[in-house]
This record gives C-alpha cells, sequence and structure tokens, in this order.
C-alpha cells in the first residue's frame, strides 16, 4: 500500500487522499479519499488550477467523507478530467451534494460572469473553474451505501463508512486490503452537539489518517447561547443588522435552532425578524428533516427549526434584504464569507458601525472571515474595498468539528494504536499541536505529511 497527500496539509481546506495497492489478482487499485476544493489564500486557490499529480482516469473509485466543498468540491473538475468510476458516500451525502455541488458551480459561473461584466479578473475572459453541467455529471456517479456495512470493492479491498457526527452523512472511511486497514477521520464531530450524534467509537486501525483543524484549540465550555443572546441585544439596541456567516449545512441548522430557544425563552425579542438568505441551506434545512435517525432533534424541535426563519429564496428579495433598515438578523452562506450571498450583505451592512458581523466556525487563512477577526479595516468585494465599521465577533464553541482534548478522548477508545498516525486538515501550528498532545498523551507514532508527499504502509 501506498498513500499519498493531495491536500489538506498545512491548511484546513483540499482534502485529497490516494491510497494505491497492488490487490489479489495483481493489478493496482487505486482509491482517492475525498475530492476537496482548496479555499483561502490565494496560492492554496491556485492548485485548483493546476493539473493533478494523478491522472483521474487511473483513479478506479471515489470516497468522500462528507459533502463539505473542501472535501467534495473539486469532484466536478475531476470527472470532467476524465474519472468515471464510482463515487462512494453516504445517503445524506449524495443528497447534500446535490445541492453543495450545483451551487458551488452556480457561483463559479456567476462569479466569472460578474469579472467579466466589472472587467477586475486578470483573465480575459474569466472562466468558472466547472461548470453546473460539469457538477450534474459528477452527481450521476454519487452512489451512496449504508454505514456499518462492508463493501467489497474488488480484488480482497473493502470499504465500511461510520458516522462520524460532524453534520448530516459524514463519515469515518475503513479501507481494507487482506489484515491492513487504513482509516480516515474526515472531519471528527462533536461529542455532546446539540443536534448531531456522538462520533462513531473506533477500536482498531493500522494506519489512521487524522484531521487537527482545533488542534491547538479548546472550545470555550460556556454555554453559546449567552454569549449568541448579549450580541443580538447589543445590536438590536443600536436598531443594527446582525450578520451571520453561515454554512449551509449544519451550522446554519444549528444557528436556526438557538435562535428558536432563545426566542422562546424570551432571551431574546421574539418579533425580531430572521432571514435565512441561502437557497442551498434552505434545501439543506428540508434534507436535515428527512434524515431523523442522524440527529438527536424530535420531529417537533425539528419543525420549530425550519420554522424559526423566513426562507429568502429570489435574487430580488435578497437584493431588498440589503435595502432594509434593523434591528434583523440575516443568515446567508458562505462560513468563511468567501462568496455566496453573504459578500454582498456584508458589502451593504459591514461600514455601519450600529450592526454586527458575526462568525460562528472555523476561518480558514486567507478568508474574508479571518481577515475582519484580525481586525482588518476593510475587506475586498467584487474589486473594491468595503470599510469594516461594524462590530466583529466570533462565538468560537458553535464549531462542528471536536477540539484537541475530545479528539484525545475518542482516540481513547482504540484498544491498540494505530502503526502510524497522519495529522492532515489542520493549519501548520495546530496541526503540530495535535501531534503532541498524542505523542504526549497517548504515546503513538505520529506524523505530520507534507504536500504530495507519498508514504508506504507494511
Amino acid at each position: 500500500m501506498q498513500l499519498s497527500f493531495l491536500g489538506a496539509t498545512g491548511t484546513v481546506t483540499g482534502s485529497k487522499y490516494l491510497l494505491s495497492c497492488k490487490t489479489d489478482d495483481g493489478t493496482s487499485k487505486r482509491i482517492l479519499v475525498d475530492c476537496g476544493l482548496f479555499q483561502g489564500l490565494k496560492q492554496l486557490r491556485l492548485r485548483n488550477w493546476a493539473a493533478l499529480p494523478i491522472n483521474p482516469k487511473n483513479v478506479d473509485v471515489v470516497v468522500l467523507t462528507h459533502a463539505h466543498i473542501d472535501h467534495s468540491g473539486y469532484l466536478p473538475l475531476f470527472v470532467k478530467n476524465g474519472f468515471s468510476g464510482k463515487v462512494y458516500c453516504s445517503e445524506a451525502t449524495r443528497d447534500l451534494c446535490e445541492v453543495l455541488l450545483l451551487d458551488s458551480a452556480h457561483l463559479q459561473e456567476e462569479e466569472a460572469k460578474y469579472a467579466n461584466k466589472r472587467g477586475f479578473s486578470k483573465h480575459k475572459p474569466a472562466l468558472p473553474l466547472y461548470t453546473q453541467e460539469d457538477a450534474q455529471f459528477a452527481l450521476s456517479l454519487l452512489t451512496p451505501i449504508d454505514y456499518e456495512q462492508d463493501l467489497d470493492l474488488g480484488g480482497g479491498l473493502t470499504l465500511r463508512l461510520s458516522a462520524s457526527g460532524h453534520i448530516l452523512g459524514s463519515a469515518f472511511v475503513r479501507l481494507q486490503h487482506k489484515k491492513t486497514s487504513v482509516l480516515f477521520s474526515g472531519d471528527i464531530g462533536r461529542p455532546h452537539d446539540i443536534l448531531m450524534k456522538a462520533p462513531t467509537p473506533i477500536k482498531q486501525a493500522d494506519y489512521l489518517v487524522l484531521e487537527s483543524t482545533y488542534g491547538n484549540r479548546l472550545h470555550d465550555q460556556t454555554d453559546p447561547k449567552i454569549k449568541l443572546a448579549a450580541l443580538i441585544n447589543e445590536t438590536v439596541q443600536r436598531k443594527g443588522v446582525v450578520i451571520i456567516p453561515v454554512f449551509a449545512v449544519g451550522r446554519a441548522q444549528e444557528l436556526l435552532y438557538y435562535l428558536h430557544l432563545l426566542k422562546a425563552s424570551g432571551a431574546i425579542d421574539r418579533n425580531i425578524p430572521v432571514y435565512l438568505n441561502s437557497p442551498m441551506a434552505v434545501d439543506a434545512t428540508a434534507i436535515f428533516n428527512h434524515f431523523k435517525n442522524e440527529h438527536r432533534l424530535t420531529p417537533e424541535q425539528s419543525h420549530a427549526l425550519c420554522h424559526t426563519a423566513q426562507m429568502v429564496n429570489g435574487i430580488e428579495a435578497s437584493k431588498q434584504l440589503n435595502e432594509s433598515k434593523g434591528p434583523m438578523i440575516i443568515l446567508s452562506a458562505s462560513g468563511m464569507a468567501t462568496g455566496g450571498r453573504v459578500v454582498h450583505h456584508l458589502k451593504a451592512f459591514a461600514p455601519d458601525p450600529n450592526n454586527t458581523i458575526l462568525f460562528v466556525g472555523f476561518q480558514a487563512a486567507g478568508t474574508r472571515g479571518a481577515a475582519m477577526l484580525d481586525g482588518a479595516t476593510s475587506i475586498k468585494i467584487h474589486g473594491e474595498y468595503v470599510p469594516v465599521r461594524a462590530k466583529v465577533a466570533l462565538i468560537s464553541n458553535l464549531s462542528a468539528h471536536a477540539d484537541y482534548s475530545e479528539i484525545i478522548n475518542w482516540l481513547k477508545g482504540f484498544e491498540s494504536a494505530p502503526k502510524k498516525t497522519f495529522i492532515t486538515h489542520g493549519e501548520p501550528v495546530a496541526a503540530d499541536a495535535m501531534r503532541l498532545h498524542i505523542e504526549e498523551q497517548l504515546h503513538w507514532p505520529v506524523q505530520v505529511p507534507d504536500y504530495l508527499e507519498t508514504v508506504s504502509l507494511d
């Protein structure tokens, strides 16, 4: 077996891992685990346009840990460039990818069109990375499989998915050839998340590829409703607008449920308008309601979540929000303010000190979200600099990622140490901190691989 790290090294985006092995019939089998887009810093985003060091035509199977774009968003381009095999994932991941990949393609087409119209791109003409037609073809290859079932991939190779508790459909991916197993964590959820069930305990793996998004941080143990209510009430007193950039899958649903709880308890004004301005998040919320066995909410709680906000679908309705006055709360994608409708809201509301921009998830280096949290006084949107005078705040413990202590506790469920644990999906400081935590607390052999590094697995 050989394992190549084609993404998510030194960064939290672009997840791609290629596992190659000789099968029982003497042929080679190549499996790509995750097929994500790079996001954030420009030098990372440029990797999306560069040729991969592998030919997609030579890859037999793709397996997705979950639907988030940093794990699935490269798939339409991978298919466009020649991959034609099956893409295995959970059923919920398949349904969410139908929303996310089409939206990703639409955004890229729209951004290329807008860049050509305004003339701020260096490319003449600006082109999308892939189109909605490319995304549709990729979606036709998605093949859902059940959790905790061994799937024979041929040549003595088997695949198993186990629920990881990060978002709907998220999974640990276990690939086994003969007696050697490799486990890919994808993104690990939290044991006491308000929506998602705890990650499945895993007892054994010969090799482990482990995320480290919060490898150097612990989540605040304070009830996030307290800070959320305080920020909303402060902004309401100023008659301002609360803009919450959210990940359409996961954080949007969690925020809606928290807002429902705050209104129901009287902690915030029951009459303050709440808008969910993301067609993708609207669709994802409906999917959330469908997969009742994957989350903790009762049917009554799910119904309340879905009726907390006014759903904004049309472009004209979205534009009208930018002309509206506060107080009001707007949830809009994307979660790191890298694209989508939220950037238009930032353009409209960031210059006003009465407003609040509230981040509720991890902000990768190079994103607008990271810049604003670092104190940027202006952000670049559509080729123009927009002043940031609004209050910028963060509620860090709404993250869907386990922190390093929660990851260590999950690792303690292993009955024996893996031969090697590879730390990925973390920025350099976080990945190295996760390495140290594992070495010092569990005494396991650990490695932080480099981009495009290939290792041999015994």
